[in-house]
């Protein structure tokens, strides 16, 4: 999922977070806005990885004016009887080492 980045991102991310917890994987590319709600509210539930430099698409002549992040929503892994993701931690699909972060969180 790649949404608008305007005002409208907390509801894709919203969507994004309601469509793991019924079983389904969402892999979002989304601006690296940790100052935001919708990051802290939504992408915080998820796999975090933070893309090294700025994104370029297409034939572009100018990169994004932000950092860039893939939010990996998973309902299989860490999620209790209801869908509610108790723990995300790193996967072993890095097999090629390339370096990214991972966020840990924990739900009440």
């Amino acid at each position: 999922m790649n949404p608008p980045y305007g005002r409208e991102i907390g509801h894709w991310m919203r969507k994004a977070w309601e469509s793991a917890k019924a079983g389904a994987k969402v892999v979002c590319l989304v601006p690296a806005r940790t100052d935001t709600a919708w990051w802290h509210t939504y992408a915080l539930q998820g796999e975090i990885r933070f893309l090294r430099g700025r994104l370029k698409f297409g034939h572009a002549d100018q990169s994004a004016p932000f950092p860039s992040a893939i939010v990996v929503f998973r309902a299989s892994r860490g999620a209790d009887r209801n869908g509610t993701i108790k723990h995300v931690g790193p996967t072993r699909s890095n097999t090629a080492r390339q370096p990214w972060c991972v966020a840990r969180c924990f739900t009440a």
